[in-house]
């Protein structure tokens, strides 16, 4: 049956589907991928208002660029939903970040069309500069290399290191920025002022347009007028600014601001820059969520809202009928004010994550003792190492993968000095639908093996608060707090700070034939377990251990001496983690037992439900029943070993 509601865009698989239209038809089929966008992801969930803002520039890339041939990489995935509908993938798109479908990011395993993986934000320049040095190397001379970044992203160092390379390669490199003013939450720092004062300057504005078009026919005169053509628009660029041009004193040719959602004019531009060589960074303006006016509005909720009705624009929540558990992001903002109410040297730090690791709350209450320092990890660990270094107790709070990109930073700027900075570590272990880019599935194993470094992880709410309390009291050290994604078990979980002894577990359940050891929210599945196994007749202990890092010794010499099968059960990678700690311990004190390790295997998980991915790797509920069953006697008496 014909779609009469969007009559173009079923014709449009690829992007040789594209090309058979018309300029003047452009607008149209922008109208009808972002209601194609829309209508998919308000009854499936995902990423949102980022994909919506470049639909425009999506298809003025794919309708002028020669792709899979031009490279294009997106920075970061969240914008590229239009560019996978337009690639292949329309027909499966309804399978985006499910269990077994398509990636919410670019993907090179996925699509040729997808250059580069970027989950993680301000790689793209990078990348696409080395791939433009290949094409270079290779005698690929027509070939193009794109970079579609966001301002948000361009904050990041990374970026920096990429177009200050860029700027002496003189390779055949495009650099977008995409401009909207937002990352997740709005974007902070001297780079958005000074974008900000670009795209609001009249005088520069109202000639922008006619002075690239003479400057593009001007530099076809040959070589000598390039040189005095780059002079020009230095000089005009300068004047009309009243400052420098960031970006020409690195080297690129600079044109913009333009319009984002000028569809038939950015395909001209992008057309015409094609035929201008060396690096060039086109400033392209931009509104996150645009044609949909609730999304335009409040862009932060609109990021990734969940399902929603597209017509009314309520965002669906489950419906509950009786109080619900918090999150556990929720409960360390709320629990960092209260102890910052108490301790006057603690300050909060996040790298452009205040609402989703819920520092807004702070910021809020405290605003000049919370700093969002923009997409840079590895500043925000220095930053927090340098205020440690005046005595204040920094929170530096980062989901665990983002973690990863500042871990020098963690050894050489905080432990190395032994700086009581506390990591509190959101989103580790399965983060979801975002998949293996997103996944803090390394923390444990990564921060254990660093000197002087405390690493915990709370198995509820309440552990959370104490560990918390206990990491800001005098003379802790560097301090790694880890936490999952989601809602924790606890609905009574405010309760009165408690100081907990370092590097000491605590026994759940006494038992019989097996002892399971967890470490963090996992221990709420062996309690389950054991409930379950207990109605059955089988009786194994359960430790929360609390500490990975420094472990609890005398509790491990208690339970090698009394059980000969051991469980481990982590949120985690299972090189390096608890498990491995374990059997560390085991052999350097020649204990002898069967140790069965439950956590993440040696490979990268794609995306799925966290649920489906605990169940996928066998540490859930069902799968720690399993292990014990192996292991266990099945008695016909309730009784426990005392």
């Amino acid at each position: 049956m014909e779609d009469i509601t969007r009559p173009l865009l079923p014709n449009i698989n690829y992007p040789a589907d594209l090309k058979q239209y018309k300029e003047e038809d452009l607008e149209q089929i922008c109208q009808e991928l972002r209601q194609y966008i829309i209508d998919v992801v308000s009854v499936n969930g995902g990423h949102f208002g980022a994909s919506l803002g470049v639909v425009e520039l999506t298809v003025a890339l794919h309708y002028v660029l020669n792709t899979p041939y031009d490279k294009l990489v997106w920075d970061v995935g969240h914008q590229a939903y239009g560019h996978k509908i337009l690639t292949g993938r329309k027909s499966v798109f309804h399978t985006n970040r499910l269990l077994n479908g398509i990636s919410g990011f670019p993907k090179i395993s996925e699509s040729e069309y997808d250059t580069f993986g970027v989950g993680h934000s301000s790689t793209s320049i990078s990348a696409a500069l080395g791939m433009a040095v290949a094409s270079q190397y290779k005698g690929e001379t027509d070939r193009q290399h794109v970079a579609v970044i966001g301002d948000g992203a361009m904050t990041a160092g990374l970026a920096f290191e990429g177009l200050n390379h860029a700027g002496i390669e003189n390779s055949n490199l495009l650099v977008i920025l995409n401009d909207n003013c937002m990352s997740i939450d709005p974007n902070v720092g001297a780079l958005k002022e000074y974008l900000t004062s670009i795209t609001t300057s009249k005088s520069y504005n109202r000639f922008r347009d006619d002075i690239s078009n003479v400057l593009i026919k001007l530099s076809e005169l040959g070589p000598n007028a390039h040189k005095f053509v780059k002079k020009i628009e230095k000089s005009i660029k300068g004047t009309l600014l009243n400052q420098s041009n960031l970006f020409e004193s690195l080297n690129f040719r600079y044109f913009g601001p333009v319009d984002g959602h000028d569809v038939v004019r950015l395909a001209q531009v992008i057309r015409d820059l094609k035929d201008i060589p060396g690096p060039k960074l086109l400033h392209c303006v931009t509104v996150k969520g645009k044609g949909f006016a609730l999304a335009e509005k409040d862009q932060t909720k609109w990021h990734a809202p969940g399902l929603f009705d597209k017509i009314t624009g309520e965002i669906k929540k489950s419906a509950v009928d009786k109080p619900q558990p918090p999150k556990y992001q929720d409960v360390f903002g709320h629990t960092l004010v209260e102890l910052a109410e108490e301790n006057k040297k603690i300050v909060g730090i996040t790298p452009a994550m205040p609402s989703g690791s819920s520092m807004n709350i702070m910021m809020k209450a405290m605003p000049n003792r919370a700093f969002d320092v923009g997409i840079a990890e590895q500043h925000a660990v220095t930053f927090s190492a340098g205020l440690a270094t005046q005595g204040l107790v920094p929170f530096c709070n980062i989901y665990s993968s983002f973690m990863q990109r500042a871990y020098d930073q963690v050894i050489h700027d905080v432990a190395i000095q032994n700086l009581n900075v506390v990591f509190c570590l959101d989103r580790a272990g399965f983060a979801g639908s975002d998949g293996a880019t997103h996944h803090g599935a390394y923390d444990l194993a990564y921060m254990r093996c660093i000197p002087n470094m405390t690493v915990a992880a709370p198995m509820n709410e309440e552990e959370l608060r104490n560990l918390m309390y206990t990491a800001q009291l005098e003379n802790q050290g560097p301090f790694s707090i880890r936490y999952p994604r989601g809602n924790g078990v606890l609905t009574d979980w405010k309760r009165p700070f408690k100081a907990l002894e370092i590097g000491k577990g605590r026994k759940i359940c006494d038992g019989e034939d097996v002892a399971i050891l967890t470490i963090g929210h996992v221990g709420n599945f062996a309690v389950e377990a054991c409930k379950e196994l207990n109605s059955e007749g089988i009786h194994p202990a359960h430790y929360d251990m609390r500490f990975v890092k420094p472990l609890d010794e005398a509790l491990l010499h208690d339970v090698f001496k009394r059980y000969k099968n051991v469980i481990t059960v982590e949120d985690g990678c299972l090189q390096g983690g608890l498990g491995s700690a374990v059997l560390e311990f085991m052999a350097d004190h020649q204990y002898n037992a069967n140790v069965t390790r439950l956590g993440i295997p040696d490979e990268f998980i794609d995306h799925g439900e966290q649920q489906e991915l605990w169940a996928l790797c066998g540490y859930d509920t069902a799968g720690i029943i399993t292990v014990v069953k192996k292991n266990a006697v099945r008695r016909t008496t309730a009784t426990i070993a005392s």
